[in-house]
């Protein structure tokens, strides 16, 4: 288990965990901070998070704008992926493909699947992401190529 996981189980265990553990990414990739985002859940193979439509992450046209969105996908897909993955291997983003399909006009939810597997020494792996409004339809999908290998 990595130190991102081990720090994901200690937070867990108190009220408002994983609250506090997404402030303490965001100041780790303060990028992220820009978006406001809140992890709803985050576990092996399994990640979930929301952000706000605030006026901080609008367009012109009132909606949540589609960068913001794509810093959500990223968000979910890599730290997912550094929580799912051995303490053996790293990650880095390689390529999105992001399909926007409808207009965001309420706060938006990304989720991601990771099957867990035996980790190649090298090579690229998708994580796909989908993105919903308040409710719950379809806003966007992302395919994020992760390049993935072992640490030296």
């Amino acid at each position: 288990m990595n130190k991102t996981a081990l720090l994901l189980m200690k937070f867990k265990k108190i009220p408002c965990g994983l609250w506090f553990f997404t402030r303490v990414l965001c100041f780790k990739a303060p990028y992220f901070s820009s978006i406001h985002p809140r992890f709803l859940l985050l576990e092996s193979g399994k990640g979930e998070a929301t952000i706000p439509k605030r006026r901080s992450v609008q367009n012109h046209l009132g909606t949540v704008h589609a960068i913001a969105i794509a810093n959500l996908c990223e968000l979910v897909a890599g730290t997912t992926l550094e929580v799912t993955l051995p303490n053996t291997h790293r990650w880095i983003p390689k390529s999105m493909k992001i399909n926007y399909i409808a207009k965001a006009n309420s706060d938006v939810r990304a989720t991601t699947n990771i099957s867990e597997q035996n980790w190649p020494e090298a090579g690229s792996k998708n994580v796909l992401v989908e993105v919903f409004d308040s409710a719950n339809k379809l806003v966007v999908n992302a395919e994020i190529e992760m390049y993935i290998s072992k640490k030296k």
